[in-house]
C-alpha cells in the first residue's frame, strides 16, 4: 500500500510538472515570439521526456534496445532544434506563421515553400567587357596584351647587345680572313614594334665585298626570272683569278652562294660557341635553334624572351640583300629586304598625322601569333597592307583605330582572294608568291569567317 502511495505521488508530481511545461509552452509565443517558442518547445519536450523516464519505475520487461532508441530520438530532436532555429528567410504572402511549429510538434514534413531563385548576376567585369565597343576592346587589348614596359625594352636591348658582342668576337676569331662588318641590331625590338610574346630581334652581319670583284644581278636577268631575288656574280676573273677574294671559297657556279655562307655560320652557332657559359654570365639561357634556312637563337630570361635571327647581308646600291629564306631550287639567291624601308615609312606617316598605323601593326602581329594558320604571314605583309591602305584612307587618328583595323583585315582578305599582295615599293614583286594555294586558302578562310561574324572581336577568337 505504501509503495502504491509512493508511486502515485511521483505520478502526480510528474503530472504537475507537465502542466507547468504545457502552460509555459502555451504562453511562450507571446513572450519569445515564434522562433523562440519553437526552440523552447522542442527543448522542453526533450527535457520533459527525460524527466518522465527518470521518474518512472524500472519495469521488468524494459531492455537496453528501448533505452537506446529513446536516446536516439532525443538526439534527433536536438538536431531538429538546430534545423528549426534558422527560420526561412521568406514566406508566401499570407502564410500562417503557426506552420513553423508543425514540424516540432507533430513531426509532419512541411510543405515546400516556393522561394524565387536568385537571379544570376554576371561579374561586373564581364558586363563591362560586353559593353565595350570594338574601339575600346582594341585599345584595352593593346595596353594589356601587346605593349611592353620601357624597362623590358631596355633589358631586351642590353641582352641583345651583349650577345651580339660575344658573337662578333667568335666570328672574328673563327673567320679572321673574312672581312665582316660590324654587326648591328635591327628588327621589331629596335623599332619599338614588340609585344608580350617572344621579342624578335635581328643581328645584321654585313659582308664586305670588293666592288671590283662582285656584281649584283637583278633576279629578272637571271635563270630564276623573279624580281624578288638577286644573284651576286664573281667578276674580273681574267685579272683577279679565283682566290683573290676571301669570299671565293663560297662561290657556286660563278656566284656567291648564300647557302654556303649560311651553312658555315650555322656550324659556328651550333658547335663553336659556348652558349651555356655566355648565358650564365648574362643571367639567361641561350641556345641555338635547328632551322633549315634560318640562323636563330633563343634567349630565355626571367623577365623577357628573345628570338634572335642572324642575318648575313650585303648591299646593292641602296638595296639590302639577305640570304633567301624561302625554299628555292637555286642556292645562290639573295632576297631584297623592304623591312627597314617599310617601318621607316610607317613611322614617317604616323609622325605626320599622329596616326595609329604602328598600333595597327602591333595588333595584327599579335593576332597572327595566336592563330597557327597565320604563321606564314610575317610583319612585312602587314606593313605593306597598311601602306597600301594609307594611300586611300587619310584619317588615322586614334578615334578611327577600329575602322582602320577592320579595313586592314578586309584589305588583306582581298589580297588573299586575288593571290597577290604587291610590294609597296616595287609593284612587280608579289609578297604572297612563296605561299602555296592551300596556305592562302587556310588564312583566307579564317579571315572570312572572322569578318562574317557580327562581332569581329569574337570572330578573331580574342
Amino acid at each position: 500500500m505504501a509503495a502504491f502511495t509512493h508511486k502515485e505521488g511521483k505520478r502526480s508530481n510528474g503530472t504537475g510538472l507537465a502542466g507547468v511545461v504545457d502552460f509555459l509552452l502555451a504562453n511562450a509565443r507571446v513572450v519569445l515570439g515564434i522562433s523562440g517558442a519553437a526552440v523552447l518547445g522542442l527543448a522542453t519536450l526533450v527535457v520533459k521526456r527525460l524527466i518522465d523516464r527518470a521518474t518512472s519505475p524500472p519495469d521488468s520487461d524494459y531492455d537496453g534496445k528501448a533505452k537506446q532508441k529513446s536516446l536516439e530520438e532525443s538526439w534527433q530532436e536536438l538536431g531538429l532544434i538546430q534545423t528549426v532555429a534558422k527560420p526561412p528567410l521568406t514566406l508566401r504572402q499570407g502564410e500562417p506563421e503557426e506552420l513553423l511549429l508543425l514540424p516540432a510538434a507533430s513531426g509532419i514534413e512541411p510543405e515546400p515553400v516556393d522561394v524565387d531563385p536568385p537571379s544570376e548576376t554576371l561579374p561586373v567585369e564581364s558586363k563591362t567587357y560586353w559593353c565595350l565597343t570594338l574601339q575600346e576592346k582594341l585599345l584595352a587589348y593593346y595596353q594589356d596584351c601587346v605593349s611592353v614596359s620601357k624597362s623590358q625594352k631596355i633589358l631586351g636591348k642590353q641582352l641583345s647587345e651583349n650577345i651580339r658582342a660575344e658573337l662578333q668576337n667568335v666570328l672574328k676569331n673563327k673567320f679572321s680572313e673574312l672581312p665582316f662588318g660590324n654587326m648591328f641590331l635591327s628588327g621589331y625590338l629596335c623599332d619599338g614594334l614588340i609585344g608580350r610574346g617572344n621579342v624578335e630581334v635581328d643581328f645584321m652581319l654585313p659582308l664586305v665585298l670588293e666592288p671590283d670583284l662582285w656584281a649584283p644581278i637583278p633576279g629578272e636577268q637571271t635563270v630564276v626570272n623573279d624580281p624578288r631575288f638577286w644573284m651576286i656574280k664573281r667578276t674580273s676573273l681574267e685579272y683577279f683569278p679565283r682566290g683573290s677574294s676571301p669570299w671565293d671559297r663560297f662561290i657556286v657556279g660563278g656566284y656567291l652562294s648564300s647557302n654556303a655562307i649560311g651553312n658555315a655560320l650555322r656550324k659556328v652557332l651550333e658547335t663553336s660557341v659556348n652558349w651555356p657559359a655566355i648565358g650564365s654570365v648574362l643571367g639567361c639561357l641561350v641556345r641555338p635553334v635547328m632551322a633549315l634556312k634560318e640562323l636563330r637563337l633563343e634567349v630565355q630570361h626571367e623577365q623577357i624572351s628573345l628570338d634572335v635571327t642572324l642575318c648575313p647581308m650585303t648591299e646593292a646600291g641602296d638595296r639590302i640583300l639577305l640570304v633567301a629564306s624561302c625554299e628555292e631550287p637555286v642556292e645562290n639567291l639573295w632576297q631584297e629586304s623592304f623591312y627597314a624601308t617599310g617601318v621607316s615609312r610607317l613611322k614617317d606617316l604616323d609622325a605626320g598625322d599622329s596616326g595609329v598605323r604602328q598600333c595597327c601593326l602591333h595588333l595584327l602581329k599579335a593576332i597572327s601569333e595566336i592563330h597557327p594558320s597565320w604563321h606564314k604571314l610575317t610583319g612585312s605583309h602587314f606593313i605593306h597592307v597598311l601602306l597600301h591602305l594609307s594611300e586611300t584612307e587619310s584619317d588615322w587618328s586614334e578615334a578611327a583605330l577600329a575602322d582602320r583595323f577592320q579595313q586592314a583585315l578586309e584589305e588583306l582578305l582581298q589580297r588573299l582572294e586575288e593571290g597577290s599582295l604587291p610590294c609597296y615599293f616595287d609593284g612587280r614583286i608579289n609578297l604572297l608568291q612563296h605561299l602555296s594555294l592551300e596556305e592562302i586558302d587556310e588564312v583566307g578562310y579564317m579571315l572570312y569567317t572572322a569578318l562574317a561574324e557580327p562581332d569581329l572581336w569574337n570572330g578573331l577568337g580574342l
